[in-house]
């Protein structure tokens, strides 16, 4: 089995927290991934607003996230390029540096990829990468041939055996992840409850450090 293989989570990450981090577990152990890039996006194009979190502290939140965790690693690859952030050029960079297609492994919620009929360069973004399509609280993974019928006979359950198809393939994962999100860590700052065990530890006292999502900043988001 090749040793090359690149998982890539991208996200907004205002914060990160541990339902991201157990995702990228989930899909490095599950494809015996080499390592998995954690990048924040610069702009997210899908979001009506725009992150409360410089992208200075969203980087370093998830790189205090990924700390002692084997096979994880931040990455400012979006943050770097001015604009949206959009999967298909962060794709492109990849092939640019030499990895193709079968190697790289997009990790995505069900709920995400839902509405990838939406993003960039649709349909052509399904045919830059293999995606690990991982099951979230309140998304299933089971309805999704349903929802998207023209990329269900792309989609594959993943298992023991996890070989590349000769083109990239749509694998949808089951998975245990926690039900957290990070407007649900924001809310709970707002209310000045507790947020350990939502995020890592480094995370809380990094945005305690720094006095971020306080709650004058909080209202009108989503």
């Amino acid at each position: 089995m090749s040793r090359r293989r690149l998982g890539i989570l991208g996200g907004t990450f205002d914060p990160i927290h541990c339902g991201h981090l157990a995702v990228a577990a989930a899909a490095r152990d599950a494809f015996d991934l080499s390592r998995v890039l954690v990048l924040p996006s610069r702009i997210p194009p899908h979001r009506p607003t725009q992150p409360l979190a410089s992208p200075f502290h969203r980087f370093a939140m998830a790189s205090l996230a990924v700390s002692g965790a084997a096979g994880l690693e931040a990455s400012d690859d979006e943050l770097r390029v001015e604009g949206p952030s959009y999967t298909a050029d962060t794709l492109d960079r990849q092939h640019a540096r030499g990895i193709p297609a079968l190697e790289i492994f997009f990790i995505t919620g069900a709920d995400a990829f839902a509405d990838i009929a939406t993003w960039k360069r649709y349909p052509e973004v399904v045919d830059l990468a293999n995606f690990v399509v991982v099951t979230r609280p309140g998304h299933s993974i089971d309805s999704l041939s349903a929802k998207l019928p023209a990329l269900a006979p792309r989609m594959r359950r993943a298992g023991v055996e996890t070989e590349p198809a000769p083109e990239p393939s749509i694998y949808l994962l089951q998975a245990p992840t926690p039900d957290v999100s990070s407007t649900l860590v924001r809310e709970r700052l707002d209310r000045g409850e507790s947020i350990a065990g939502l995020v890592p530890p480094l995370v809380e006292a990094h945005i305690h450090q720094h006095q971020l999502y306080k709650a004058a900043q909080l209202h009108g988001q989503d």
